[in-house]
């Protein structure tokens, strides 16, 4: 047991420094600053296409939690390019919160305020503050996440509303993206605020904040995973009414241990016994999604029994965490193959061999899917953070 880790282990730190490299490499503005917008599969940067909030606070993230794990100085320095990038030209200065896009000269684009996006820089911020202390990174943490309960948190029924306009003002469009329901609550912007406001746990030990994040807690455990089939229900209307009828196989692996993860900060142990439970839980019934190479299916539409056979890059690399959580909590070697296999099948189908990173995912057939190798999504956060979170969970072994 004690090889098979290490060599795990070895191979995730390789990885880890491929995936920062191309990222150094290739995606680096030097003429408008911060990061391109869009590379596309084969490499060919697209100069003028826009900034997403949610892709340079993620590069922020990774770089930072990269140095805090390896201490390798040019991580820091991409993570304060990052990190200038946002307060310079994604923050709000007017109204508060950050922007969905500017465009490739840094200026507003998309101005709605997306809370999922709000999240993801209060996540970056306070990962970049524990690299090298930085003040006004914790200052405009804090303030993002006050904007957040200012304005989006809802007191009557609890959560957090998807989005507003840029002066915080109802919006008839709450979308992520074009193929999401346009619901006034989401299972995703409430997992990724948990793991944003657990992040700013770590450097800002707020009591209000501690309820924040033990309510998200209990909200998961209420409304919004199914009691039943523990596979999480993804939109609802402001009551937490079911809005939606398709199990996304990523997420469920992926708030497994996002949701431990959130509670072992705030210490609360008889919260974190009934979270452990569900971990296993949602680990077990996202195996209703593996194909028998060891990848995991995009998503399963309930309503029509149809399964979306695509393989995306992000639900492996979640898969790697999830399971090997789920074994790290009960001890059966067989949640510890599949984040095995996992870590297999990335390697054999995912991993750019010829261009660097990772594909975006393959088709039913095994062909690689023709889209964005970094983009609005396409980011270094899920394939680092799984390296990064997986070498430290294996240094007690």
């Amino acid at each position: 047991m004690k090889d098979l880790l290490e060599k795990y282990k070895k191979d995730l730190e390789m990885e880890l420094q491929n995936i920062l490299e191309y990222w150094q490499k290739n995606t680096i503005d030097a003429t408008h600053g911060g990061f391109y917008g869009r590379i596309d599969n084969n490499n060919t940067i697209y100069k003028e296409a826009p900034k997403g909030a949610v892709l340079n606070s993620r590069i922020l993230w990774s770089f930072s939690a990269a140095f805090n794990l390896a201490r390798n100085p040019e991580y820091l320095q991409t993570a304060q390019r990052a990190f200038n990038y946002l307060r310079d030209h994604f923050i709000d200065k007017e109204f508060g919160g950050v922007y969905w896009t500017v465009d490739f000269e840094g200026n507003p684009l998309d101005t709605k305020k997306q809370i999922y996006a709000l999240a993801f820089a209060v996540y970056g911020l306070s990962e970049f503050y524990i690299s090298n202390k930085n003040e006004q990174a914790k200052e405009l943490a804090i303030q993002l996440y006050n904007d957040i309960l200012e304005h989006s948190y809802d007191t009557k029924n609890g959560g957090y509303i998807e989005a507003l306009s840029r002066d915080w003002k109802e919006t008839g469009d709450l979308r992520l993206s074009k193929k999401d329901a346009n619901e006034k609550k989401s299972m995703n912007t409430h997992l990724h605020l948990l793991e944003a406001f657990a992040n700013l746990y770590r450097i800002w030990t707020n009591e209000k904040l501690e309820e924040r994040i033990t309510e998200l807690v209990f909200i998961f455990l209420n409304h919004i995973i199914d009691r039943e089939t523990h596979h999480l229900v993804l939109f609802f209307d402001e009551k937490w009414n079911r809005k939606s009828e398709i199990v996304s196989y990523g997420h469920d692996i992926e708030a497994a241990w996002l949701l431990q993860e959130a509670t072992e900060q705030i210490k609360n142990a008889s919260l974190l016994e009934q979270v452990k439970n569900e971990s296993v839980q949602l680990a077990t019934a996202t195996t209703d999604g593996l194909d028998k190479d060891g990848g995991l299916w995009y998503e399963f539409n309930i309503e029509k029994d149809d399964l979306v056979k695509e393989k995306h890059w992000w639900p492996q690399a979640e898969a790697m965490v999830g399971f090997f959580n789920a074994w790290q909590i009960t001890n059966d070697e067989n949640f510890l193959q599949r984040s095995l296999k996992s870590w297999e099948f990335i390697r054999n189908h995912i991993c750019d061999k010829k261009n660097g990173e990772w594909f975006w995912g393959i088709k039913k057939d095994g062909s690689v899917m023709d889209e964005d190798k970094t983009g609005i999504w396409k980011c270094p956060y899920h394939n680092s953070r799984a390296c990064i979170e997986l070498i430290k969970r294996m240094v007690k072994y």
